[in-house]
């Protein structure tokens, strides 16, 4: 009998991870994927403007560098996204960028939560939105995990990819299976905080600027600006250009508990003293990562740890390795050559 396994969140982490159980240990598993929002992507979201579907923005990640140590060793998955599109090589001129020597960057035509919703979709996984989970616990010997929502459901493994503050807040006998050493590291884990503003324009609008990207230094508020669309290098004759603005992580903390509605007209200020020409957009979508990247990881970036094993409760994501595609990919790995020395049977 198939054994049933959840992933919580629809991440980078999550979706990889499901894809490579999928491919891992097919026919054996029955795989289900919840995350709390409304869509995959988790901080690898694009959002769509309300009143034009096609009119895209990358609110969180922006594009995928790849380093010279990753570029052999996760090779196989770099090369899968670009022979099917997903990922091609940044043309786009970004001003102020820093590179490693060795470094590429890669773009998504489609916007950045194309990546995930490629291994969701090859995982076969059945994936559900807007299951918050706020319990686990133990049950027969299986895991009976609890949604704000809905009735608990059990599972023969559960896999947790969310930042790990959220991980803490969890109830139910999890909280018995996290012994006082892994507590003290898990509460050490820090990320950084920001606000993202995407705006979106109607079609024929210009934004005249000679750059696709351009990183601010000389800011109080916005360290980032990216023309969406010329990023990726897709522009449409029948689409409006959209424009992701990232704010200053001293900014994003100072701000951090204040309404997004009472954030977004001090970041509008700030931009158009940076580009004062700029033209008024049709939409607006303001956005809070209050887990944005991983400052400080869980102690020698193991990729996941086990809170139990038998039923297997794993714990992966960027908080276990660091913020970057393969950092997310490196967890995933260690997930799945976890679980797969179980339920290899």
């Amino acid at each position: 009998m198939a054994s049933r396994v959840l992933i919580v969140g629809a991440g980078l982490t999550g979706s990889l991870c499901a894809h490579l159980l999928r491919r891992e240990l097919a026919g054996r598993l029955q795989l289900v994927v919840w995350d709390k929002a409304r869509g995959a992507g988790g901080r690898m979201s694009t959002s769509r403007c309300p009143s034009d579907p096609k009119c895209t923005v990358d609110l969180g990640a922006q594009y995928i560098t790849i380093t010279p140590d990753y570029a052999q060793k996760h090779k196989v998955f770099h090369d899968e996204l670009v022979a099917e599109g997903i990922l091609k090589p940044l043309s786009a001129v970004v001003e102020g960028m820093v590179m490693k020597d060795g470094s590429s960057n890669l773009v998504t035509p489609l916007g950045v939560s194309s990546i995930v919703k490629y291994y969701l979709k090859q995982s076969g996984a059945d994936v559900q939105y807007e299951r918050h989970v706020t319990q686990i616990n133990l049950r027969d010997g299986k895991w009976e995990v609890s949604c704000k929502s809905g009735y608990p459901e059990a599972f023969d493994a559960v896999v947790l990819t969310m930042p790990v503050p959220q991980i803490l807040q969890l109830q139910g006998d999890i909280r018995k299976l996290i012994n006082e050493k892994q507590r003290r590291q898990l509460e050490a884990v820090s990320y950084s905080s920001r606000y993202a503003l995407g705006l979106f324009y109607e079609a024929g609008t210009q934004i005249d600027v000679p750059w696709a990207a351009k990183y601010i230094t000389d800011n109080p508020c916005i360290r980032f600006i990216s023309i969406d669309n010329k990023k990726r290098n897709v522009e449409s004759s029948d689409m409006g250009p959209s424009l992701v603005v990232h704010t200053s992580v001293p900014f994003g903390i100072e701000h951090l508990e204040q309404e997004k509605e009472d954030v977004q007209p001090v970041i509008i200020k700030h931009l158009h003293t940076i580009l004062p020409n700029l033209p008024k957009p049709k939409e607006i979508k303001c956005q809070k990562w209050r887990y944005s990247q991983v400052t400080k990881a869980f102690p020698e970036c193991p990729g996941q740890i086990t809170l139990h094993s038998q039923p297997f409760l794993l714990c992966g994501g960027d908080g276990f390795t660091h913020s970057n595609f393969d950092g997310c990919t490196e967890s995933a790995l260690r997930i799945v050559e976890t679980l797969a020395s179980q339920l290899h049977y």
